[in-house]
């Protein structure tokens, strides 16, 4: 669905060439809900733009929907764009027009009829739940509200490909889990290839399949999303899978923990797909001569599965505490000693 290869794009400046993206080469599946995650300045937003033209590449090319969108310009660019919409952070929807006309908008542009604009406002008023919502303005709605205007304005044309560009940023997170359970819903609905950017991991973990981790221009890690929770490579990647399964708190209190712990281990254990629902504590109680206590725990669930973090206090005898960690590592389970007394 979208080929993208050994692209650059370089701009100038007073202190000389930028290379906002560097080398860039990714494919992105049909259907497929396809994450980019990186800080401010990684070039996640220059990279997303050029899926619909908005910027064109200094080298290499993008290929969307079998159009060439690097290469084409004028009308065929128009027209390929008709099957690439996007959405935005802070929605840019038309103020002085109803939520309906807002959705009808590109629809008018395309010269369709307006009875058949009707018809497809109304059934995207009810796909994105705005029912009761439709002769209201955008300064009558919550921002939640105002995102589905958006999402249904992009659907309107029936496009082959969904460009989210930090599309939930401006929320709060029950919205924007809301909004995230509505893209995975159009996307299982109408099989519309999503491509979002981002700077929240847990985005990137409720909804996409794959992701791409950007830094200073450049994707240094690529991958489906439970392998990367699993087994992170780069220090960008390990401190965005951290937001998720280690947040500041969890840090502060695991850091109190080891003062009530003086004796023993304690260990973070790391639980992906299959393991992270089997009775590993149990089996450690029942089969080894140890103590053990749950300090802190959390289960998600990813696009491929399920990913768990425990923090465990284990307390016996050397022995079989090394019987038990050996154990724990035979049952596919990532292991870390916190600290070992």
């Amino acid at each position: 669905m979208i080929s993208i290869k050994n692209i650059q794009k370089i701009y100038p400046s007073k202190q000389g060439q930028v290379k906002a993206v560097d080398d860039v080469n990714i494919e992105i599946n049909d259907g497929e809900i396809f994450g980019v995650i990186g800080y401010s300045g990684a070039g996640k937003s220059t990279l997303i733009r050029m899926l619909n033209g908005l910027e064109i590449p200094t080298e290499g090319t993008v290929v969307v929907a079998n159009n060439e969108v690097s290469k084409i310009k004028g009308s065929q660019l128009r027209k390929a764009r008709q099957e690439i919409s996007m959405i935005f952070q802070h929605f840019n929807l038309l103020w002085s027009r109803t939520v309906r006309q807002n959705i009808s908008f590109p629809l008018e542009i395309a010269g369709v009829s307006k009875r058949e604009r009707a018809k497809r406002v109304d059934e995207l008023i009810k796909l994105v739940g705005l029912d009761g919502r439709e002769d209201a303005y955008p300064s009558q709605l919550s921002g939640g509200q105002k995102q589905r205007v958006g999402i249904a304005r992009a659907l309107a044309n029936n496009p082959k490909v969904l460009l989210c560009d930090e599309a939930t940023s401006a929320l709060d997170p029950q919205t924007t889990d809301s909004i995230l359970d509505l893209l995975v819903d159009i996307n299982d609905r109408l099989g519309l290839t999503i491509v979002l950017i981002t700077h929240e991991m847990h985005v990137i973990r409720k909804i996409c399949h794959r992701v791409a981790v950007m830094e200073e221009g450049r994707v240094v890690e690529l991958g489906p999303v439970l392998e990367v929770f699993k087994n992170p490579q780069e220090l960008i990647t390990k401190r965005f899978v951290q937001q998720v399964t280690e947040p500041e708190e969890t840090r502060e209190t695991i850091e109190h923990l080891l003062d009530l712990y003086p004796h023993g281990r304690v260990v973070q254990l790391g639980f992906v797909g299959e393991s992270a629902e089997q009775p590993l504590i149990t089996n450690i109680i029942r089969n080894f001569q140890v103590t053990v206590n749950i300090l802190q725990g959390k289960i998600s669930q990813t696009q491929n599965g399920s990913y768990g973090t425990l923090f465990i206090h284990l307390d016996g005898e050397t022995e079989e505490l090394d019987k038990a960690m050996k154990f724990i590592h035979s049952q596919q389970v990532g292991v870390e000693v916190i600290s070992n007394a």
